[in-house]
């Protein structure tokens, strides 16, 4: 008995190690290798002008929020049809997530935490789009990290987003019911949930569409903000 406990141990310090040694190199590897940014620097851009998005975290989860501007508001034009208007008095950005069905919706706070969807969110669940319209949002928060993207990267950026929700026939369509408040919604999104490859990865996938290196596998937002520092002149 003693030796298969040892034996135990021994397994998971070894997993434990393993996972830390697979997150540092997650980490300080780039993703791509080389920067999108220094190749689109030698490009002539027809319109130079900046974009601002922020990387919104909490300890497991990271959003990006786009501004509410005139081109956001007619390519999310559908969140507006489907019953959350983003077109609305005070707000300032319009947040994006994408993560495990069960979880998100039925995990509103820590307080509604429990077994299933997280059991859910480590083996295999469906997707979901979350949407949700904010105001102004203080960017010298901790949780907070502002980026500055082209033009044509903030395009891209938006298609990418856009082209993360499941459509339906012409336009995605929201779950019913499903809502934290009156101030965001949900929609099917496109592939399957896990948590080694989740919505810190949505979001690291989502901003090298943007013109930004990651790291190769950041399955934490500590993670995805530490290789946005490491391999971005920020």
């Amino acid at each position: 008995m003693a030796r298969l406990l040892r034996q135990g141990v021994l397994s998971l310090v070894t997993a434990v190690l393993a996972l830390a040694l697979a997150m540092g190199l997650g980490i300080v590897i780039p993703r791509p290798f080389a920067s999108v940014s220094s190749v689109e620097a030698k490009l002539p851009d027809p319109s130079p002008e900046t974009r601002r998005i922020l990387v919104l975290s909490n300890p497991i989860h990271t959003d990006i929020a786009l501004p509410a501007d005139p081109d956001v508001l007619s390519a999310f034009g559908f969140v507006t049809e489907s019953g959350l208007d983003l077109d609305f008095p005070g707000v300032h950005w319009v947040v994006f997530g994408w993560g495990s069905r069960a979880f998100c919706i039925e995990t509103p706070t820590w307080g509604h935490l429990s077994a299933g969807p997280v059991l859910r969110a480590f083996t295999w669940d469906e997707s979901v789009m979350h949407v949700r319209r904010a105001g102004a949002i203080p960017e010298n928060l901790d949780t907070v990290l502002a980026l500055d993207l082209e033009a044509s990267s903030f395009k891209r950026l938006q298609k990418a987003i856009g082209d993360s929700f499941l459509a339906e026939g012409d336009h995605p369509v929201p779950i019913i019911g499903a809502a934290y408040d009156g101030h965001d919604i949900f929609f099917p999104a496109k592939g399957g949930f896990n948590a080694f490859l989740g919505c810190n990865t949505w979001t690291a996938r989502m901003l090298r569409e943007g013109g930004y290196q990651t790291g190769l596998w950041t399955p934490l937002p500590f993670g995805l903000t530490s290789s946005l520092t490491l391999h971005n002149a920020l």
